[in-house]
């Protein structure tokens, strides 16, 4: 059967077409799944092109959703047929994170889900959403669950908060979704007019483009009264930081999910301890939080934005896409 493996860790043009065996039939506790599609993110943009060092002939990518087609002994929860998502930390089931690295990330620390079939332990996949598409699916290990964490898990948003949301990429889209469907205020930044005007036609209460105006904290603050948000998904990092905490309310809830201007900087310490801020580092979540969030999407009728669709012999030209930014949503990979 088909994978795309890195053969040699450092670059797109490095990614390899293979054939390589079938996992055979699952054993007690396993399930056998036969993959559709996969979504990218930053993550596996980030192993593909060597920034994030991984085992030479890693089979790529985190997320993957198919259908089950054969179950081993004790599986209970799947049966041949179910259409399943996969998990992004296949070993956290519950509670408190059980590590701090990408060790055990399918697509990094482990082989992924970039080929036709595998056989995992039945508690590495849950059950998608009822009446979604594979593609679909695909996009809710790493993005989507880490909107729902962020906003539903630790910032237990409620109607009437407020919620700043950097970009219109998987992660932000997502959590404008689930913001709205919360009855909550969003705001968006971005440096693209046009994608700003997609927001707001998706709900987003205002928009703010951080290229024209670089002191868009101050900005977000005058759109909330000078009250400030209570959520900021902060997905810049060391260069937006400062900007953030001078956006949020006192005592307001800051999410730290994403690194893109890089892995160090300065801090202002003093407004974030005068604003007696919660700043919190988030790397997705558990499968516990994943079953909630299927939960939650069924019941509210959110679908994932998918931008565009590649083959999976098509990935590192879905890796180049990626580098434009010019998308909207999800990237995605059919199988």
């Amino acid at each position: 059967m088909k994978a795309i493996k890195l053969v040699r860790p450092g670059g797109l043009d490095k990614l390899e077409l293979a054939e390589v065996d079938d996992p055979g039939a699952p054993g007690p506790g396993q399930i056998r799944v036969a993959l559709k599609a996969n979504s990218l993110n930053y993550h596996d943009y980030a192993v593909a092109v060597g920034a994030i060092p991984t085992s030479n002939g890693r089979i790529l990518m985190s997320d993957g959703a198919g259908v089950v087609g054969a179950v081993g002994a004790d599986v209970t929860e799947f049966a041949v047929g179910d259409a399943v998502v996969s998990c992004f930390f296949p070993y956290w089931q519950n509670g408190e994170a059980p590590h701090g690295n990408f060790s055990h990330v399918p697509g990094d620390g482990l082989d992924g889900y970039a080929l036709e079939t595998v056989v995992t332990p039945a508690t590495w996949f849950t059950h998608a959403p009822k009446g979604w598409s594979h593609l679909e699916a695909a996009t809710l290990p790493c993005a989507a669950l880490t909107a729902w964490r962020t906003l539903v898990v630790e910032g237990q948003i409620k109607a009437g908060d407020s919620v700043l949301i950097f970009g219109t990429g998987g992660v932000a889209v997502f959590a404008l979704q689930f913001a709205k469907a919360m009855g909550a205020t969003a705001i968006v930044t971005s440096s693209s007019d046009a994608k700003l005007e997609r927001a707001r036609a998706m709900g987003a209460d205002a928009t703010v483009n951080y290229k024209a105006d670089p002191d868009w904290g101050n900005t977000v603050r005058q759109l909330t009264a000078k009250r400030g948000v209570d959520h900021v998904l902060e997905i810049g990092g060391p260069g937006t930081l400062a900007q953030s905490i001078q956006a949020v309310r006192i005592g307001g809830h800051i999410s730290l999910i994403g690194i893109l201007t890089g892995l160090k900087g300065e801090v202002p310490t003093m407004a974030l301890m005068a604003k007696q801020i919660k700043l919190k580092g988030i790397i997705v979540g558990s499968r516990a939080h994943q079953c909630d969030m299927v939960r939650g999407l069924e019941a509210t009728g959110i679908k994932p934005v998918i931008d565009k669709t590649f083959a999976l012999a098509g990935l590192a030209e879905a890796f180049r896409y990626q580098e434009q930014a010019d998308h909207f949503g999800k990237i995605c990979v059919e199988i």
